[in-house]
């Protein structure tokens, strides 16, 4: 299968960062851990950003947050996302990424529409409070200084509580080096067709930075034909590269003017399998089993759509070490070739609409009620998404 646009080659630049090509590995939590960001990056260019770190987590330099924060050496530039909901909070945990020399790139996510963060406050709700966005944003940017600031949101609330473009203007105001758009509300989840058209109009109403397109990529085909139909500047990639890192070349093939498309054997993925496999442990300091057990979530990603029977998959999802790995996909044929449509599209769970949760009279002021500004720092969970 070709691809159905062809654009002129093209980079991306976020603020003094050139990006051989203007795709953008969206945070995903338990997933862009360096392990998969490393493989990614060896099938193409693109901004591999780390899974998201709470800043308040960051700041009190938890175990797990500052785990999360390493980057390998072969990572360049490195891109940590960041979320809060407390402006001080925030501006000190970009304040200890550079000061530290941790980061060349930082992302604000406002994008989560995971329950237990919009109903403080949190995630896709907060730019509601377009006060409270501006002061975040205007105080991560002051304090990385020469580092690049970046943003990533949703249209909004729901279709009645759209923020995306008056936080675009923020957030543009505030210095940002690019606004990365996911066109779904939070009341949308992930269910449904991603309204492409809000990126458009997004692209139209910002005109000093880069704004970058993400929901429903699953192919490059589908990242060119986002950029022809929305004139937006990049794209970025989340659940659709699940299980298929090659995707990455795909994307970088296509913005350079080249009509490939990635089709692997049964035995190519295998062997990138093998490979994740091989850098989780590398990403838990030599653990073999609690590397196969993270693992276990990619099975079905990986090898969906190809005839690789129940009992094979189970095995593969039980496995805790790599030589029960390496025994297993020895069982494959390695020449089964690509099955096409049946191990493309959707990936992920999509979820179904629902009502946002959100604190009491959340929606009555876009103002902050100062009854809420104590609440609001326990919006700062572990949680992904955007």
């Amino acid at each position: 299968m070709s691809t159905t646009t062809t654009l002129p080659s093209r980079g991306l630049s976020i603020g003094p960062i050139d990006v051989a090509s203007p795709v953008v590995l969206a945070p995903m939590a338990g997933i862009t851990n360096t392990a998969y960001r490393r493989l990614c990056r060896e099938y193409g260019a693109g901004l591999y950003v780390s899974e998201m770190i709470t800043s308040r987590a960051l700041v009190e330099r938890t175990p797990e947050s500052m785990r999360l924060i390493q980057h390998h050496e072969s990572e360049t530039p490195r891109s940590i996302q960041l979320y809060g909901v407390e402006p001080n909070t925030v501006a000190e945990a970009v304040t200890m990424l550079v000061a530290e020399d941790r980061a060349d790139h930082i992302d604000l996510n406002f994008g989560c529409p995971v329950p237990k963060v919009t109903r403080k406050g949190g995630g896709s709700a907060l730019p509601w409070k377009i006060g409270l966005f501006r002061e975040i944003v205007e105080g991560a940017v002051k304090a990385a200084g020469d580092i690049p600031v970046t943003v990533k949101m949703r249209k909004g609330i729901d279709d009645d509580h759209l923020t995306y473009l008056e936080a675009g203007r923020a957030a543009q105001g505030a210095g940002v080096a690019s606004i990365a758009l996911h066109a779904r509300t939070a009341a949308d989840f992930y269910s449904g067709t991603a309204d492409w058209s809000a990126i458009a109009t997004l692209k139209q109403t910002i005109t000093h930075v880069p704004v970058l397109g993400n929901g429903d990529i699953w192919s490059a085909a589908d990242a060119l034909r986002m950029v022809d139909e929305t004139g937006c500047d990049g794209v970025v990639v989340g659940r659709g590269c699940l299980g298929r890192p090659w995707l990455f070349g795909d994307l970088a093939a296509a913005f350079r003017g080249e009509d490939l498309k990635a089709e692997p054997t049964l035995g190519e993925v295998g062997r990138a399998f093998r490979r994740h496999a091989e850098l989780m442990v590398e990403f838990w300091s030599g653990d073999e089993g609690r590397a196969c057990r993270d693992m276990r979530k990619h099975v079905a990603w990986y090898f969906k759509g190809y005839p690789v029977g129940g009992e094979v998959r189970a095995a593969l999802a039980l496995a805790d070490s790599l030589q029960q790995i390496d025994d297993l996909l020895a069982t494959m044929d390695p020449d089964e070739q690509y099955p096409g449509e049946a191990a493309e599209g959707p990936r992920g769970r999509a979820g179904s609409p629902k009502r946002p949760a959100l604190p009491d009279r959340w929606l009555e002021s876009r103002d902050l009620d100062d009854a809420f500004k104590a609440e609001l720092a326990a919006a700062e969970l572990h949680h992904s998404g955007g």
